[in-house]
């Protein structure tokens, strides 16, 4: 009986460990910092991104993202694509990316809260993804 119950958790595990999940691509921690410098506003923000398709490149995995950030006032106004990039990666192990961005906004933007929108894109799958974080323009 003994050896019934072996071979079973033997094949149980073989299968489970054999069968490949696919990883959900999705953003996480999300961040946004204003700085003030005297003619302007510096925004800085990341969000790290995983679950994105890799290819294998000459024995290292590569992956291509792209991205695009907007910005909403505190007044509701939406200012659309005020950055975008992409970004290529090559590296042995590719868990996830970090994505940054860096802008200005002009010194006479109102005060208050704003909020920061990431539009991702996986460029192998064509997967998107977006995430949200949150600055706050004070004088």
């Amino acid at each position: 009986m003994n050896k019934i119950v072996f071979f079973g958790l033997v094949l149980l595990l073989t299968f489970s460990c054999s069968k490949k999940e696919e990883e959900k691509f999705e953003a996480f921690s999300p961040e946004a910092f204003a700085y003030d410098i005297g003619d302007s506003w510096e925004i800085n923000a990341t969000v790290n991104v995983k679950g994105f398709e890799k290819k294998e490149v000459d024995d290292e995995l590569s992956t291509s993202i792209g991205f695009s950030v907007d910005v909403i006032d505190p007044d509701g106004a939406e200012r659309i694509d005020v950055f975008f990039d992409s970004k290529e990666v090559t590296s042995k192990e590719l868990i996830d990316v970090q994505l940054e961005a860096q802008f200005e906004l002009d010194y006479n933007s109102p005060e208050g809260l704003y909020k920061i929108i990431f539009h991702i894109t996986d460029k192998y799958s064509g997967k998107v993804v977006t995430a949200e974080a949150e600055f706050e323009l004070k004088k």
